[in-house]
């Protein structure tokens, strides 16, 4: 049985914090999951990592839907979180609802949307048809990008107080978690000490209740863009490459592939063949 929406609430009560990974695909989401990664987030961001695309606004629900189900096909232990992609909440409340409802039918326990006091009624709305949500203030990709770009939040008393208010806000709502985003340290641990949901941080300091970092980023496997906030905890990309070139040299010189990675014929058969050809 994996993990649910009031285990993850348990933890923040408990004082345990939680881990998050994004995570896109099978083979990755197999791993997280069986690492005992308490939460896998499908984040728009999959659009930048596995499709290549400048920014996470181009992504759709059905890129969405893909990987969602690709990933809970994965998962046995972790929840299970997806992003509602740019325009597929915003438009109208019915649009978030169905968008919303798709997630969860591709096999998501959640969505996850951006937003503060704007987005509260969208998010009771979707709470009330019976569908968590993880609500996401701070640097908010989807919309921050299209007006000033990647710069830390809540860095003057005005900006830190609207945050905190739309934290509150946000749990009054109806939200089962916040992630905040590159939000300065001081404020990110007043909101983790103000609302009573989790709070997971992601470029927000060591006092959320729990912290989310790209799997790829984790692993050195994605170079374009290296965050601030990313601990790296190893350079796969670079092992990947050496791996990649060894084998390019064994095709070449004839090393690969050797015996043990081809199949034979029976010695008998081969006789017989040899002497149909010959014939």
């Amino acid at each position: 049985m994996h993990k649910t929406i009031q285990d993850i609430i348990n933890m923040k009560k408990e004082k345990k914090k939680i881990s998050v990974i994004t995570s896109y695909d099978y083979t990755l989401a197999s791993l997280c999951d069986k690492s005992g990664i308490d939460v896998l987030l499908v984040g728009d961001s999959a659009g930048m990592v596995m499709l290549g695309y400048e920014n996470t606004i181009p992504v759709t629900m059905d890129q969405m839907c893909m990987f969602t189900e690709a990933v809970s096909r994965a998962r046995k232990n972790s929840l299970l979180v997806s992003d509602l992609p740019f325009m597929s909440y915003q438009a109208s409340i019915e649009n978030a609802i169905n968008n919303s409802g798709r997630l969860i039918k591709a096999g998501a326990d959640a969505v996850k949307l951006e937003g503060g006091s704007i987005m509260t009624e969208t998010i009771s709305a979707i709470v009330d048809v019976g569908i968590p949500v993880m609500g996401h203030i701070g640097l908010q990709p989807q919309t921050t990008m299209l007006s000033e770009g990647y710069k830390v939040q809540g860095k003057t008393k005005e900006t830190a107080m609207r945050l905190i208010e739309d934290a509150k806000e946000l749990e009054e709502a109806g939200v089962f978690s916040i992630t905040i985003e590159m939000v300065s340290h001081e404020v990110a641990q007043i909101i983790s000490e103000t609302v009573n949901v989790p709070v997971i941080g992601i470029g927000s300091g060591v006092n959320c209740d729990g912290q989310v970092l790209v799997v790829q980023d984790l692993l050195g496997m994605y170079d374009k863009i290296k965050p601030k906030f990313a601990k790296r905890y190893m350079n796969l990309s670079e092992d990947i490459v050496r791996s990649l070139k060894d084998y390019k040299k064994d095709v070449q010189s004839g090393q690969f592939p050797t015996k043990e990675n081809s199949f034979s014929m029976n010695d008998e058969e081969l006789k017989k063949l040899r002497e149909q050809i010959g014939s």
